[in-house]
């Protein structure tokens, strides 16, 4: 059984960066889609970056293209998102999740593609 835990939110102020990662375990087919998704207050979760496990394919929402980089190590089976420049609307709960079918452009940001959801990390940025 598939199981992600993210570390790595917190409070920072804007311009600043933080680091998520997502750990992983129960792995068992050669390829998956890990995702990240957040979710503010009063809106709906959204998509902010995926990458298949394979490294084949990486994709991000626009609002964060050039700012947030998400990569993985395999070695220690964790996913990170590494987040600069951070602004106050990137303030949220954010989301791993995992799906053993590989990601592709029409499929990566919905939340109904991912099998397995962590718990969530909050990330506050002050303004």
């Amino acid at each position: 059984q598939v199981q992600v835990v993210e570390s790595g939110g917190g409070l920072v102020q804007a311009g600043g960066s933080l680091r998520l990662s997502c750990t992983a375990s129960g792995l068992t087919f050669d390829d998956y889609a890990m995702g990240w998704f957040r979710q503010a207050p009063g809106k709906e979760r959204e998509g902010v970056s995926c990458e298949s496990w394979s490294g084949g394919s990486t994709y991000y929402t626009e609002s964060v293209k050039g700012r947030f980089t998400i990569s993985q190590d395999n070695a220690k089976n964790t996913v990170n998102l590494q987040m600069a420049s951070l602004k106050p609307e990137d303030t949220a709960m954010y989301y791993c999740a995992a799906d053993s079918d590989p990601p592709n452009g029409g499929t990566w940001w919905s939340t109904s593609f991912y099998d397995v959801w962590g718990q969530g990390t909050q990330v506050t940025v002050s303004s």
